[in-house]
């Protein structure tokens, strides 16, 4: 009922022990070991938180929570215990009913996805998720900050892989601005994301990112919604799980109004399976952890972890707690014993109880209790039997989880992946710009190039043209002097035509009276008819020449 001012726990040392609702943002614990009934105590205080009006998220490790959406059954087999339980603590209002429920997954399949951007989780929480070193998570840094003075969208693994790969290009330009730009922490943190993908970290990464809103909702009459991570699946990537449930409280510290100490809760977180949060983790992000429990209080959010040993919780931030359910403990190893020890010193002494004497003898569903009074002080301890819960025990069934889904009042805002611009794209744009000019570059380059080629080739054609044409006119010279000769010898032959035949024939007959008589011949025609000093001589050469011939 949303008029109620406190929620009823349990029946302890004979008094009603009830969680004051202007204290429950002052955060809590409920702490047991496995099967002491932890998980029945959550979902009792989730209805009852529910009945006043408050928004509920819880994450649901087993799928035990998901019976909140269902209520419980007379046929059950727990329903004789529960409504003897009822009786015994007084539970005059107790009956079966449902709670406003709305699925949470972040792989999508047992509920409405949630995502949120790379640049809304940031480079702390991705580190941690990453399990990066001081180096690579200083890279990360300043890849988100190169991203953010580019004006550039970081919304899901691919713009950051993108965003890395570019840094790493420009790592010489870089550090002089930003520091260090190691190629080799580049390299180790896509490796870590590589493997984040195949953990399924690529469903959580996109848009739309959740509002942080639609967890803080109530029904129609006025009940708040109770919002069912589940979990199971995510339980196999603890780091994504812890890294989720811290990036949640971030966003709801960062985007809630400051509002003090309200009447109730605007929202209370369950963390349940708390210990995966704190495990392995560095002290800057422990650090982390206590500035948001501490603070986000007074934004009116109430954190609830829930764990197996008390001591799971850090010093730091277990001293936030103010509202204590712890339920049996054993007592069989030393750090079992310490725990005990532990759990024992941080309630508020009762003389009526031996904490470290009870904590090992509580039953399933009794549990020692101190939570916060109407003027702040913790209630002395009791031993309280808690109070049934009126919805299911056990998970829903897949067919009745459909109809929850697709009945409450999300709907299907998130159902469907968002793939807007981002750096991934503005990235492989300014890529493929940059390869089509460095390849109109090139293409000039190479025609500039095959012009050069092809000029010095034309010149060589021309030269090699002009050379032949020199020499063809060379060779057309010295046939034309061939031929002159040959004409010249031809009518220097021609013209010593009758010399010859002459010749011949004194060859023949020099030797005779003939030959005298063609030498006569021969000076005649030379010289006529009369002889003379010159016929005289002609004669002589002629009969010298041709009887030399004959001699020869």
């Amino acid at each position: 009922m949303t008029g109620e001012t406190d929620l009823f726990i349990g029946l302890g040392g004979g008094q009603r022990q009830a969680l004051v609702l202007k204290r429950a943002n002052r955060h809590g614990l409920i702490a047991g070991a496995t099967g002491t009934g932890k998980t029945v105590t959550l979902q009792g205080l989730a209805e009852s938180f529910s009945r006043a009006g408050v928004p509920v998220f819880a994450a649901d490790v087993k799928g035990d929570l998901s019976g909140l959406g269902m209520p419980g059954s007379p046929t059950a087999k727990m329903h004789d215990i529960f409504a003897a339980r009822a009786a015994e603590v007084g539970d005059s209002e107790w009956k079966y009913a449902a709670a406003p429920v709305q699925f949470w997954d972040l792989f999508g399949e047992q509920g409405h996805p949630i995502r949120t951007t790379v640049s809304e989780m940031g480079p702390l929480l991705l580190a941690r998720l990453l399990g990066l070193n001081d180096v690579q998570e200083g890279v990360l840094a300043i890849a988100f900050q190169v991203a953010d003075d580019d004006g550039l969208l970081l919304l899901d693994l691919d713009d950051l892989q993108a965003m890395l790969a570019h840094c790493s290009e420009r790592a010489d330009e870089l550090t002089a601005r930003y520091g260090n730009v190691a190629k080799t922490s580049v390299g180790a943190i896509q490796r870590q994301l590589l493997q984040l993908r195949s953990q399924g970290g690529t469903h959580f990464f996109g848009e739309p990112a959740l509002d942080i809103h639609d967890f803080i909702q109530t029904d129609e009459n006025g009940r708040g919604i109770v919002n069912v991570l589940a979990a199971d699946k995510l339980m196999a990537s603890p780091q994504l799980y812890a890294t989720f449930l811290l990036w949640l409280l971030s966003e709801l510290f960062e985007t809630l109004p400051e509002i003090g100490d309200p009447d109730k809760p605007k929202l209370v977180f369950f963390f349940d399976e708390a210990h995966l949060l704190f495990e392995e983790a560095p002290k800057a992000l422990l650090d982390k952890v206590e500035q948001v429990v501490r603070l986000i209080r007074s934004k009116g959010v109430g954190v609830y972890f829930v764990t197996q040993n008390p001591i799971d919780i850090p010093e730091d931030v277990a001293g936030q707690l103010g509202n204590r359910v712890q339920h049996a403990l054993r007592a069989f190893t030393p750090r079992e014993q310490k725990a005990i020890k532990s759990a024992a010193e941080t309630f508020r002494a009762n003389p009526g109880v031996n904490v470290e004497t009870a904590i090992t003898e509580l039953k399933v569903g009794e549990a020692l209790v101190s939570i916060l009074q109407a003027d702040g002080s913790p209630s002395p301890v009791e031993r309280t039997l808690i109070k049934p819960p009126c919805s299911r025990v056990g998970p829903v069934s897949p067919e009745e989880r459909k109809v929850l889904i697709e009945t409450d009042a999300v709907g299907s805002k998130y159902d469907t992946l968002l793939d807007r611009e981002s750096a991934e794209e503005l990235l492989n744009a300014k890529a493929g710009e940059a390869a089509a000019a460095a390849a109109e570059a090139k293409a000039a380059t190479e025609a500039e190039k095959a012009a050069a080629t092809q000029a010095k080739e034309e010149a060589r054609l021309a030269k090699e043209a002009e050379r032949q044409r020199l020499a063809a006119q060379r060779e057309s010279d010295r046939q034309a002097r061939l031929e002159a000769q040959a004409q010249r010898q031809a009518e220097r032959e021609a013209a010593a035509s009758p010399w010859n035949q002459a010749i011949k024939g004194a060859t023949r007959s020099a030797s005779s009276a003939a030959g005298r008589a063609v030498a006569g011949e021969v000076s005649k025609a030379i010289f006529g008819k009369k002889s003379g000093v010159g016929a005289s001589m002609v004669g002589g050469i002629v009969r010298g020449i041709l009887g030399g011939l004959f001699k020869g």
